[in-house]
């Protein structure tokens, strides 16, 4: 049988000894072996930080965000040969699918993200430059640069494909090479997709490095520059968090570990409404999707007292339709979980569970298959319990598999209590129609949960669900989940990156970030419109006017628009206007006149106007005020994907007396060369 092969350093390991022998979830035959005797792993986090973060740091946020979506397009064609191996984990087709393209999609996400919302630059600028002097002549900016090490990522057994990338993705964007480490009873899978990757030749060398087997001594050797991203069992991220490297060099710590998640029935969905079917549909897949080994399933449903009888016999009805047997014979739901030891893992937990409760349906010990042997393969029912909500073993013990319980509850501050007791909660749900419960509900359970969803007839039909991690929306939690977040968007990315506050004078910050900042030199001559980008520089302006605004300005201005607000057309009224103390000009003629006064309107390099940011409006404009507006280039961002980019302009318009009337950001598109 084959022997699975880690690739670090460059190129494919073999391990020299036999390895562990890995089994098909469904059918028990072995698949594979695993070992990573003879990696070393000193070497391997070296060459991450001396050839991939290099290669890495030298493409720009859109350049790689492309490479991402590159990637993602080159893994969806191959897809099929993923599904095929995904079956070997004990997954049904739609669990393959959960799991193989929605770690395609986290690609397609953030190669988005990346040319959407970050620059296509090295650096990550945050938040506004901050004024340090009365002067202007001292600022400071915070900017965010890749640290100089390697992300590793030991994921779980439940999600060979969803797991790894999800988060490889923000940390490739960010420019930090990755070293992914599955969990082994599904590793064949991973072993499969990073092959896939590789052969493709499509990431930088050094950007991808994978293990199979256990991780010997590599967190030995992780310095304050690396970073342990963890996806497993609470026990298990406590230990790897209280690893002396890790502790003592200080290194960022993400986990996302187990946790028992809640669903809470309203009382306004009692049985007969959408709500209630919502709530009950939703219960039932969450259990047996992935045969319920979800970080995010539903262990812990809560329903109104009054309705716990409605709901157990609706669920029971639902799962006694669930077909469990071989993820590949026709008409199967439900596949088996991960292995053998899995099974007895789940039993074992079932056992401390029925201590505080009864079975409404399930039998932990028997279950009928399809096109299986139920010993051999490591098939379970789907349970389902009831228990007294006061009892702490709900709570605390989870059973990684398709188990939930049942609980009664008789207020909104109980339920919210209840839903806290989980001690930490990566996902939580409401089903409810009543606004008002769901407000309370959710303000009370927020501090105990990564995310909450809210389902009821609106949204249902377009709602991900209650297990689904979207690459938009952090993915973590506190206290027993782990105390973390992936994804988030671009607060993933942020993650492996080091924010650092650059104090200096207003040219030195222009220089570091790439950005005009106010104070800094400004280079006036040919008009900057006149420029294509590969002519354009950070800084060149034009300072165009004065125009002096007239009474009959804003009357044809008003009359025009429509807009009519006394305070632009009642002397009287405008006059005792606190703010203004008679007529002024409407703020959106400052901004048309401006506009009139910085363009360009001859055909050049500028294609067109595509928005407009951050307006304030800071003076009141009176009647023969004079306004002069100054247009400098403030960001310069190429597409790298089009025969244009675009150019950020930083709009100032000022009266006579030089103060700011107006200030706001001008969005272009400009051709990167002479038309």
């Amino acid at each position: 049988m084959a022997l699975l092969r880690s690739y670090v350093s460059g190129s494919w390991h073999t391990a020299a000894d036999e390895g562990a022998p890995l089994h098909d979830a469904a059918t028990g035959e072995e698949v594979a072996r695993i070992s990573s005797a003879g990696v070393d792993f000193a070497a391997a986090l070296e060459y991450g930080r001396a050839v991939g973060g290099p290669a890495q740091r030298e493409l720009t946020f859109h350049q790689r965000a492309a490479l991402l979506k590159a990637l993602a397009s080159h893994l969806r064609e191959r897809r099929e040969e993923l599904y095929a191996l995904s079956a070997r984990t004990g997954a049904t087709l739609g669990d393959s699918k959960f799991d193989i393209d929605g770690g395609i999609g986290v690609l397609f996400s953030y190669g988005s993200k990346g040319k959407r919302e970050l620059p296509n630059d090295t650096v990550y600028v945050e938040g506004a430059v901050e004024p340090l002097s009365r002067g202007g002549t001292f600022v400071a900016q915070h900017i965010a640069t890749p640290l100089r090490g390697v992300a590793v990522q030991i994921n779980a057994f439940n999600f060979p494909v969803w797991g790894p990338l999800e988060k490889f993705a923000p940390a490739f964007l960010a420019g930090v090479p990755s070293l992914v480490k599955p969990a082994s009873s599904t590793a064949y899978l991973t072993a499969r997709l990073v092959e896939l990757i590789i052969e493709s030749g499509i990431l930088p060398e050094g950007a991808l490095q994978f293990v199979a087997g256990s991780v010997g001594d590599l967190l030995d050797h992780v310095t304050a520059q690396d970073l342990v991203s963890f996806t497993g069992s609470a026990s298990t991220a406590q230990k790897l968090r209280a690893h002396p490297a890790i502790i003592r060099n200080a290194v960022r710590f993400n986990a996302e570990a187990d946790s028992l998640n809640c669903s809470i029935l309203g009382p306004d969905a009692v049985k007969g409404t959408t709500e209630f079917d919502l709530f009950v549909k939703q219960l039932t897949t969450e259990m047996t999707v992935k045969a319920g080994q979800k970080c995010t399933a539903i262990r812990r449903a809560f329903v109104p007292a009054s309705l716990l009888d409605d709901v157990a016999a609706a669920a029971s009805e639902r799962l006694a339709k669930v077909t469990v047997g071989n993820p590949t014979a026709e008409g199967v739901r439900m596949g088996a979980l991960a292995s053998l030891e899995q099974r007895e893992e789940v039993r074992r937990s079932l056992k401390a569970l029925l201590d505080a409760g009864s079975v409404v349906f399930g039998d932990p010990e028997k279950v009928e298959v399809v096109d299986a042997d139920a010993e051999r393969g490591a098939f379970i029912s789907p349970v389902l319990l009831k228990a007294d909500p006061e009892r702490t073993e709900p709570h605390e013990v989870e059973a990684f598999g398709p188990v939930s319980t049942l609980m009664p509850y008789t207020s909104t501050a109980q339920v919210v209590d209840f839903a806290a007791r989980g001690g930490g909660s990566l996902a939580g749900s409401i089903v409810s129609a009543d606004k008002e419960f769901v407000r309370e509900v959710v303000l009370g359970a927020a501090p105990f949960h990564g995310r909450l969803l809210v389902l009821d007839a609106e949204d249902a039909k377009e709602s991900t669900g209650h297990g689904s991690p979207m690459p938009q929306l952090v993915h973590g939690g506190p206290g027993r989940a782990g105390g973390g977040e992936e994804m988030g968007g671009i607060r993933g990315v942020l993650h492996h990156m080091q924010r650092t506050a650059v104090q200096g004078s207003p040219a030195v910050l222009s220089a570091v970030t790439g950005r005009w900042v106010a104070g800094a030199p400004r280079t006036e001559g040919v008009h900057p419109f006149r420029k294509s980008l590969a002519e354009l520089r950070i800084g060149d302006s034009v300072v165009a006017g004065p125009r002096v605004v007239s009474q009959e300005d804003v009357d044809h201005f008003a009359e025009f628009t429509g807009d009519t607000f006394y305070a632009h057309t009642d002397p009287e009224a405008a006059a005792a206007n606190p703010l203004f103390g008679g007529i002024v000009a409407h703020g959106y003629l400052v901004v048309s006149f401006a506009a009139g006064l910085f363009v360009s309107p001859e055909p050049g390099p500028v294609l067109a106007n595509y928005g407009l940011e951050n307006l304030r409006f800071l003076t009141p404009v009176k009647v023969g005020d004079a306004l002069t507006v100054t247009l400098t280039a403030k960001q310069i961002t190429p597409r790298i994907d089009q025969e244009y980019g675009e150019v950020r302009w930083d709009a100032d318009v000022t009266n006579a007396d030089g103060e700011s009337v107006a200030k706001y950001d001008v969005l272009t598109l400009v051709s990167k060369e002479q038309p």
